[in-house]
């Protein structure tokens, strides 16, 4: 299990990307290309993105614990998702670095919501992805999605949403489809005020709504910021602002590997303005407060 009192810090968003048992769908080369592309990095190119069990050796030898996840977007992209089960076994086998989180389409309803419980209780999964964007939802929307917030808010689970612009379908033929208004933060607030003792990360500065997302993150005691997908060194002043001062115990560590390595955002992080006192809550502390674990292996 995770020695938390070792580790140097905990990444809160890491992509299981590779798809499993199969070979790739057509179509998955282009966007893995273009997500390549939008995030500079050659991650994306054919027979390089990482495995589960690559990303946890890579990991390990930084001595950085990862949540990570699937994305379960087949609806809206065609493409088959990487199985939750698999997951959650491969996280079981590196379990001294990998923290297990799943992803369940809302659209799935009752079948979704049966699916959230089953891998909380019989594979150990610790919370939800969910990428309005990529699968096609408002959060707000009660119809859509609600049986299966539902079910994570009794499993106590924690639920991290996709917010604001994306690299998915970027540069692409109508963006490959992808209408980026589902992931304005604004309509977490909604999910904050009706799931209120469900904990909730809006992913990534929120761009172009950043500061709708810093006011949720203000509002409501359930919601926190992931600072995934940005280098630091891009982030806007103002979310540079409040994670130094009201939102410094909301703030998380998050890459986005593969598309951001932690070697590249740790190292821009080291040199952007954030206060002395502010770096271990980003890095480790708020983490381990909201995973509920203490400085020792759990």
């Amino acid at each position: 299990m995770v020695d938390f009192s070792k580790v140097q810090a905990i990444d809160f968003h890491t992509h299981a990307e590779e798809p499993c048992n199969h070979c790739r769908d057509d179509g998955y080369n282009e966007f893995q290309s273009g997500m390549a592309a939008y995030f500079r990095n050659p991650a994306g190119s054919e027979g390089m993105l990482p495995t589960v069990q690559d990303t946890a050796n890579y990991y390990r030898e930084r001595n950085i614990a990862a949540v990570i996840f699937p994305v379960d977007a087949e609806r809206e992209t065609g493409f088959r998702r990487y199985s939750n089960e698999e997951v959650a076994q491969l996280c079981a086998a590196n379990d001294d670095i990998l923290i297990p989180f799943a992803s369940v389409d809302p659209h799935k309803g009752k079948a979704g919501a049966r699916e959230v419980r089953r891998l909380v209780r019989d594979f150990g999964v610790r919370g939800f992805k969910f990428h309005p964007t990529m699968q096609g939802f408002f959060p707000n929307d009660r119809e859509a999605c609600y049986t299966v917030l539902e079910a994570c808010a009794e499993e106590g689970v924690i639920t991290l949403f996709h917010t604001g612009q994306t690299g998915v379908g970027s540069g692409m033929r109508g963006g490959m489809g992808m209408r980026l208004k589902y992931s304005n933060p604004m309509h977490l607030d909604d999910v904050a005020v009706d799931f209120p003792d469900m904990p909730i990360i809006l992913a990534h500065p929120s761009f172009p709504w950043t500061e709708e997302g810093l006011a949720v993150a203000q509002h409501k005691p359930n919601v926190y910021f992931d600072m995934s997908g940005w280098s630091p060194k891009y982030f806007p002043e103002i979310f540079i602002k409040y994670a130094n001062s009201i939102l410094k115990k909301k703030m998380l560590f998050g890459s986005d590997w593969p598309a951001i390595t932690p070697d590249r955002w740790l190292k821009d992080f080291a040199d952007a303005p954030f206060k002395d006192e502010v770096r271990p809550l980003i890095l480790k502390e708020n983490a381990m407060r909201l995973l509920g674990v203490s400085d020792k292996a759990v």
